[in-house]
């Protein structure tokens, strides 16, 4: 049985946008096995959607997740199921979710659908638990949770949860997706990984001067991204996301980028996004009474 329709719940689609890294400095090992990071997020005008339908039941059920994806598996699944044991909710919801952003790309499609099913059922459930006790439960999911919560551009450190915004100027990214999943586990348990690089402060941050520090095992493991990120720096300077395997490149104006477009076309699958400083969730959020 459903619970009666909300403002909240009436809602169309909620946005799960894609982020990219535009660094990622690995500077150290952690005895727990985790890496401490540096990098810079900022995220984009796409990325998947999701509607919530409250149930009174407390079954959560979700249609549209990963295929291969156990439903309970699902991060979307895992994130609603803790937000109910954190809150002690009896309600559940209905989910269904739109996938636009690869899996694997190191964009944070997961992580995202994650964010946003706390961040909504936070409201839509009236559980209104703080910010700052949302991140706590996001970074039990995945360390890129907590930024799509914060839903500002921002220099991050730790392994990705210590953030300080920024503010990114917007900008056009032209986003090169070779069809092949890269997993994030097998990148930062590979020996070969970089785990030295010393620390910048945030305002000795240059494009040209950072990397990623996962490239090149990326570009060496999948020949694929190495043929992308080559191909992509023929118009301006390219960088893998995250743990790749999506390569991305920023452009002045929608011109520039769609030029790169034409020119690539056919080889990727792409998208020309815009960069944006704040989340499309969190203006979403906004506009709630």
């Amino acid at each position: 049985m459903h619970l009666p329709s909300t403002p909240l719940s009436e809602q169309s689609a909620w946005p799960a946008p894609a982020k990219i890294n535009l660094f990622l400095h690995v500077c150290g090992r952690r005895a727990d096995g985790y890496h401490e990071l540096q990098t810079l997020f900022q995220f984009l005008d796409f990325g998947d959607e999701l509607e919530f339908q409250p149930r009174e039941d407390g079954a959560i059920r979700l249609t549209g997740g990963l295929t291969g994806v156990a439903h309970e598996d699902d991060l979307v699944v895992r994130a609603a199921r803790l937000l109910q044991r954190a809150s002690r909710t009896p309600q559940g919801a209905d989910i269904q979710l739109r996938k636009r952003i690869p899996a694997g790309a190191g964009l944070g499609g997961g992580s995202s659908d994650a964010a946003t099913t706390l961040a909504v059922l936070n409201r839509l459930w009236n559980v209104n638990l703080a910010a700052t006790k949302l991140a706590k439960l996001g970074l039990q999911l995945g360390a890129d949770v907590p930024i799509f919560l914060h839903g500002h551009a921002a220099w991050a450190e730790g392994v990705g949860e210590k953030l300080s915004d920024v503010d990114l100027a917007d900008q056009w990214i032209l986003l090169v997706m070779p069809e092949v999943s890269v997993s994030t586990a097998a990148v930062f348990t590979d020996p070969d990984l970089p785990r030295a690089t010393p620390r910048i402060q945030a305002d000795q941050y240059r494009f040209a001067s950072t990397r990623n520090d996962c490239e090149p095992l990326v570009r060496r493991l999948h020949p694929v991204v190495d043929q992308a990120l080559t191909s992509l720096s023929k118009f301006a300077p390219a960088r893998m996301s995250g743990t790749g395997a999506a390569a991305f490149a920023c452009f002045p104006d929608r011109a520039s980028a769609q030029a790169a477009f034409a020119q690539l076309q056919g080889r990727w699958p792409m998208r020309i996004a815009r960069g944006c400083a704040v989340s499309p969730l969190t203006l979403a959020l906004r506009q709630l009474p």
